[in-house]
């Protein structure tokens, strides 16, 4: 049975972005398939929010392509372009109900009164407002406020949808409701969502794929699961997620060196003894016996999460260590650490996604010939 082919709806050639003296996009490159969830992660300042306002037109490229369909949109002004944007304040109309705020974009396009109607009480239903339509903007919470922002954007048909830190405004409970809707709704309408966020468990958790950011570039782009279980390097390792990272050695393929032992574990293609980083998440910790450990720390302090206890503490080269417990340490100095060699993750310093990826390529290339 032949696989469908994959249809790439945008991609981004070499882009470079400038403000003044300051590079906000250095040499940016990637392809969005057809119909799936991606997130762009960063921190403040990461150049994120950049490629947003790239891709819809809101600021053009000093440098590089623009490709949607195919088709270069580097120069398109933003309003012929087949994205709509839902930004981080929603910028509803507060003088107009919930019916003329998602009509708003039909009706600047001239449509017929009748093929507006047909849309907007369709993309309520969709969104599962059908019913508030006579509602004022002030009326609805802050989720429903969030709906209405989407309702005005699909309802124009786009083949692409950005959203710009679109949840970061709703509290704790609402975001992670939102977070169910949002995913629910790309998938029921199959639009391609380009979705901006500073939120790891946000990106973790609603994406089919994350492209990490910092600096103007891309860090490491995957699954979610590739982005948590095998991040590229110290700075994607630091920020998704909590770990614990110490320097090492790779003494040969399968063995790592740190805190003064070698210990088994899963990676390989490096070069013997060349010095690296080890990653070693804190929930793929077991606590022990010290005399049953593979390490020995002394504990420093513990705090109560709720679903487990986090314990800070330090071995005799003065690494610290994050560990996450379903039980706390009573009255122990030393405890011991245990780990599979699964659990044990392997960086090159600084390592970029084509030095990973040309590595990995010329590694497997090895292995096989053998």
């Amino acid at each position: 049975m032949e696989m469908a082919k994959t249809e790439t709806i945008l991609e981004l050639q070499h882009v470079y972005k400038y403000f003044d003296d300051f590079t906000a996009l250095d040499d940016i490159n990637f392809t969005l398939d057809q119909g799936k969830f991606y997130s762009f992660l960063g921190p403040s300042g990461s150049g994120k929010t950049t490629i947003l306002r790239t891709v819809s037109g809101l600021i053009l490229a000093d440098k590089g392509k623009v490709l949607f369909d195919g088709q270069d949109i580097t120069n398109l002004p933003a309003e012929k372009r087949k994205v709509n944007t839902v930004f981080q304040n929603y910028a509803l109309f507060p003088h107009l109900n919930v019916f003329d705020n998602v009509a708003f974009g039909l009706r600047l396009k001239k449509m017929a009164k009748s093929e507006i109607d047909d849309r907007v009480v369709a993309v309520l239903k969709v969104i599962q407002m059908d019913g508030y339509e006579n509602r004022m903007i002030s009326e609805l919470s802050g989720g429903q406020q969030q709906r209405v922002a989407i309702a005005r954007a699909i309802v124009n048909e786009p083949r692409l949808l950005l959203l710009d830190e679109s949840l970061s405004a709703l509290d704790q409970k609402l975001r992670q409701q939102m977070q169910y809707e949002l995913r629910s709704l790309q998938q029921r309408l199959g639009i391609t969502f380009l979705f901006v966020t500073h939120d790891q468990e946000e990106a973790l958790a609603m994406s089919d794929e994350i492209l990490v950011m910092n600096d103007g570039k891309i860090q490491q782009s995957g699954t979610p699961v590739d982005i948590y279980d095998e991040p590229i390097n110290h700075f994607v390792a630091n920020f998704i997620g909590a770990s614990n990272i110490v320097p090492g050695v790779m003494v040969r393929d399968y063995e790592v060196a740190f805190v003064g032992k070698t210990f088994e574990c899963a990676d390989a293609g490096m070069r013997p003894n060349e010095k690296v980083e080890v990653v070693l998440r804190p929930e793929d910790i077991d606590v022990t016996t010290p005399e049953q450990g593979k390490l020995v720390v002394h504990v420093d302090s513990q705090l109560f999460r709720g679903d487990h206890f986090e314990i800070n503490s330090h071995d005799e080269d003065g690494n610290q260590w994050l560990i996450y417990a379903t039980n706390s340490i009573e009255d122990k100095d030393k405890v011991g650490l245990s780990f599979t060699p699964n659990a044990l993750h392997v960086m090159r310093f600084n390592e970029d996604e084509a030095d990973f990826d040309a590595r990995l390529s010329q590694y497997e290339e090895g292995d096989n010939a053998d």
